[in-house]
């Protein structure tokens, strides 16, 4: 009865997330006007280094970080090799690769990426969505990733990236990216 109990919240749960997050779904095609436009293959060309953090769903920062991206395009394929160091210490790294698809198209892939990651530009914008395994305490989750990028200038963007599972908001991810010149 517990079981069958826990699985019916675990559902209801679910589906009043799923509802909330579509609802509040913004389209990408909203910045296709905006200025500068963000070329992917320009911007993450050479090193580009962020600070970031991520907090929870109470709006506490759990775990702040700097990250070096190292990157280069051979024809439409890039490589952003992230190299993270978290305020505890600690360091990680993911290794992208991004293929262009068309104009405004992208594909992603990595390691802790489950599947592809696909991303679309529009004018300053660029969204991500994605199915990341998140180790947490020695358990790995998938956890699903709604990445949203905008470019204020050649040197500058901001990233807010919001984490969810089975469509519950779990917390979010900032970032600000700066490229060196």
């Amino acid at each position: 009865m517990r079981v069958l109990f826990k699985t019916a919240c675990m559902l209801m749960y679910a589906s009043i997330g799923l509802v909330l997050f579509a609802c509040g779904s913004v389209s990408i095609d909203q910045y296709k006007a905006e200025k500068p436009a963000l070329d992917l293959q320009q911007y993450f060309n050479g090193t580009v280094e962020a600070w970031g953090m991520f907090q929870d769903r109470s709006g506490r920062v759990v775990k702040r970080f700097k990250v070096r991206i190292d990157s280069r395009w051979v024809g439409e394929t890039g490589t952003l090799d992230e190299h993270f160091e978290y305020a505890d210490g600690t360091r990680s790294r993911r290794v992208w690769t991004l293929t262009r698809q068309s104009e405004n198209r992208y594909i992603g892939r990595a390691a802790d990426v489950i599947g592809e990651a696909v991303g679309q530009v529009q004018g300053n914008a660029l969204r991500w969505q994605y199915v990341l395994k998140l180790d947490v305490d020695g358990k790995t989750y998938e956890v699903d990733f709604d990445d949203w990028m905008y470019l204020l200038d050649d040197q500058v963007m901001l990233n807010r990236s919001v984490m969810s599972k089975w469509g519950v908001y779990l917390g979010e991810v900032t970032l600000s990216f700066h490229k060196r010149k």
